[in-house]
């Protein structure tokens, strides 16, 4: 048992590593000076818009989240969920690419697409009336703070469902908001620290601020 889990975790890693460099192949994950248009200039972008315009490589994506995830995830859950845009992409391709792994004698997976409205997800009436009594696992494509999961895990538990857990393709480990279901990332990325702009030590070096 010990030597499966090793080799397991072993597998995983290395889905994780290839994953990575994919990511910034794809410039997902972007290294430069970036002014956020909040105030605040910093060394990192993640733009995972660049990935979603190719069904193609949302797909991969996909295939090495569920390569990820874990078994207790495939088994129980019945509908795979995610917030406006590219949550729901994910979560859409997820359950399907899962469905071809499963028994065709086995229930199809649901997804379930969170709107949005100023900002906050949003559960329509159609897709909240087939919640109740649902296990639900919920996806994104980045975790900051953790804000936006437990929003959408609000939503589940007032139309009835259960959240099972969370997924997310890169986790910024800056979460403040934490949900008492197992979280599972494809990839790690600490960000690193963003400046005010008025006091940006890039700008003071004179280093432009990075065109994408």
């Amino acid at each position: 048992m010990t030597t499966q889990l090793a080799a397991g975790n072993a597998r995983h890693d290395q889905v994780r590593a290839r994953a990575f460099e994919d990511l910034r192949r794809f410039e997902v994950v972007m290294d430069g000076h970036f002014d956020y248009g909040n105030g605040f200039h910093g060394k990192l972008y993640l733009n995972p818009h660049q990935l979603f315009q190719y069904p193609s490589t949302i797909w991969r994506v996909a295939q090495d989240l569920i390569d990820v995830m874990p078994p207790d995830f495939v088994d129980q859950a019945e509908i795979v969920a995610g917030p406006a845009t590219g949550g729901a992409l994910l979560a859409h391709t997820v359950a399907g690419l899962l469905d071809g792994r499963r028994p065709m004698t086995r229930q199809p997976y649901s997804f379930a697409p969170f709107s949005e409205y100023e900002g906050l997800p949003l559960l329509s009436p159609f897709y909240a009336s087939r919640m109740k009594g649902k296990r639900v696992l919920i996806m994104d494509d980045v975790r900051n703070t953790g804000t936006t999961f437990k929003r959408c895990a609000d939503l589940v538990s007032a139309a009835g469902g259960v959240v099972i857990g969370t997924m997310q393709i890169i986790d910024r480990c800056e979460a403040c908001v934490m949900l008492d279901v197992p979280n599972v990332t494809l990839v790690e990325y600490k960000a690193p620290p963003n400046y005010a702009a008025g006091s940006c030590p890039m700008c003071d070096a004179g280093i432009p601020i990075t065109a994408f």
